[in-house]
């Protein structure tokens, strides 16, 4: 009997002699330098590094920022578009693919360390507050804006916060100051820099990224375009760096009819997925003109790509730029996030456009600078591009557009440091009477010119930025007073007015004129 109720008992004494062993084996795990006593895994030597740095490194660091530098370094060896995203940025880069973000509504400029309202988006919370171009914001909720401490971090901090939350800023107009409460809001980043006629039959878009709202909004800029009896169309994808691979893919389908395929991925761990026209497309007939450059990348050369191929459209202007890789974004524990590229994308004739990046990140980006500088007036290889995009990456115009050889290094320097832009701020605040009498954008083009004395006020502005222009060329100095006109009309009409005037003299937007012309 005495041995039936000791083997009754003999499991459970077991049972808690293995729970302590197990607890006691896991406690002591700690003790054993650069070993993980009853683990699970595999050691890590990155963890194992960073433990011993914690444990036994003779100063005190910080962890977090050398964790960053370990998860910099490994993906620096992978492709140049796998990044990782620290959590301080994670929000500005999301709010960016959302194309959306709760703030106050204004366009600024940063003028001896103080903050300048350059434009009030029209019914946004400052605009209906009653901000003004030219207000110089000196504080936000008590905080002050103003000194040289102010960084565009701490400004976006500010100025942006939850929806229905309220920002009182103290503005500096006209020397007396004002007391303002806005009501943060909604504020959509548009992805449609310009939309309008460039003549009776003819059309103009310009994208300038792809976010989650971008097809949206090109549809109903094309539709507007459409019922002006739009017969042609000048999609301007200049300068557009790319984003949300599904919208470009939305916007292709309006161009091309049927389920012809536009693009497929494919990736090591990623099974190959096509991706098809699926709609009746808004402009699937009329004569297609594609700007194209180097800035135009990624979800840009997925449009180009699919047009290409299909023969749908003539493309008008330089190379692509030549990236042909998908990336997704996984968040981290930390609040950051990595973005891993997990495939390549193809044309629908099979070819990958992306530029090999053997030689690592910077010979890879370096590419891209060899291309303005070898144009450069005086360079010994100014002449008419003629690699092959099968060679080199990217997808070669039909019509190739050269550099403009008036623009040189100091228009580089000017365009780089800002000064155009704060000149046509500057003049806007100066002759507001005077530009009043300008209601059009094709009306400013015809009648207002750069004369001497915005020019002497333009090379004063220069100076400040150590840009001497007392030996600049006739024709750079006629390239840049074109571009000022361009940044007076920028403050006048935004975007629009500032690509309306800058499209009377470009030369591939002449050329895409010409080609509809011509058929």
């Amino acid at each position: 009997m005495q041995e039936k109720k000791y083997n009754v008992w003999l499991p459970f004494w077991f049972s808690l002699v293995m729970i302590a062993g197990i607890f006691f084996g896991y406690k002591m795990r700690d003790g054993i330098p650069g070993r993980k006593f009853f683990s699970l895994e595999k050691a890590n030597p990155v963890n194992e590094t960073l433990n011993l740095i914690k444990d036994k490194y003779v100063d005190t660091v910080n962890l977090s920022s050398l964790s960053d530098t370990a998860i910099e370094a490994i993906l620096s060896q992978l492709d140049p578009h796998s990044i990782y995203i620290p959590p301080t940025e994670l929000e500005e880069v999301n709010e960016d693919i959302a194309g959306n973000f709760f703030g106050i509504g204004i366009e600024y400029n940063i003028f001896n360390d103080t903050l300048n309202v350059i434009h009030a988006l029209k019914d946004g919370p400052g605009e209906k507050a009653g901000l003004q171009t030219g207000d110089q914001i000196l504080s936000a909720n008590g905080h002050s804006i103003s000194g040289n401490k102010t960084t565009s971090d701490s400004i976006r901090i500010l100025l942006r916060g939850p929806q229905g939350s309220p920002v009182r800023v103290t503005v500096l107009r006209n020397g007396q100051k004002m007391d303002f409460t806005l009501t943060r809001d909604l504020i959509p980043v548009s992805s449609v820099d310009a939309s309008y006629m460039l003549d009776s039959a003819t059309g103009y878009i310009r994208l300038n990224k792809f976010s989650q709202q971008t097809h949206r909004e090109f549809a109903m800029a094309l539709e507007a375009l459409k019922k002006k009896n739009m017969k042609n169309l000048v999609f301007d994808l200049r300068g557009n760096g790319g984003g949300v691979l599904e919208e470009a893919i939305d916007i292709a389908d309006e161009f091309l009819s049927g389920d012809k395929l536009i693009t497929y991925t494919e990736g090591a761990h990623m099974p190959k997925k096509e991706y098809r026209c699926k709609i009746p497309g808004l402009f699937e007939d009329g004569k297609l003109v594609v700007l194209a450059d180097m800035g135009s990348a990624s979800a840009s050369e997925v449009i180009l790509g699919a047009l290409r191929d299909w023969k749908r459209a003539t493309i008008i202007g330089k190379r692509s730029f030549g990236k042909g890789l998908v990336q997704d974004q996984f968040e981290l524990s930390n609040g950051g996030a990595i973005r891993l590229t997990v495939a390549k994308y193809y044309t629908p004739l099979g070819r990958s456009i992306q530029r090999s990046y053997a030689h690592g990140a910077k010979a890879y980006y370096e590419e891209i600078s060899d291309r303005y500088i070898s144009h450069m007036p005086g360079h010994d290889s100014l002449k008419m591009e003629t690699i092959a995009a099968t060679d080199s990456g990217g997808i070669a115009p039909d019509i190739y557009i050269p550099f403009d050889t008036a623009a040189g290094l100091i228009s580089a320097k000017v365009f780089v440091m800002g000064t155009l832009n704060n000149f046509g701020y500057f003049y806007f605040l100066g002759n507001k009477t005077a530009l009043s009498q300008y209601r059009t954008p094709s009306q400013f083009g015809s009648a207002f010119h750069i004369n001497s004395e915005n020019w002497e006020s333009f090379s004063a502005l220069c100076k400040k930025d150590s840009i001497d222009l007392s030996r600049i060329s006739p024709e750079e100095k006629s390239f840049l007073s074109e571009k000022l006109k361009s940044s007076i009309a920028r403050q006048l009409w935004q975007n629009e007015g500032y690509y309306e005037i800058e499209n009377k003299i470009d030369p591939a937007v002449l050329e895409a004129l010409k080609l509809f012309q011509s058929r």
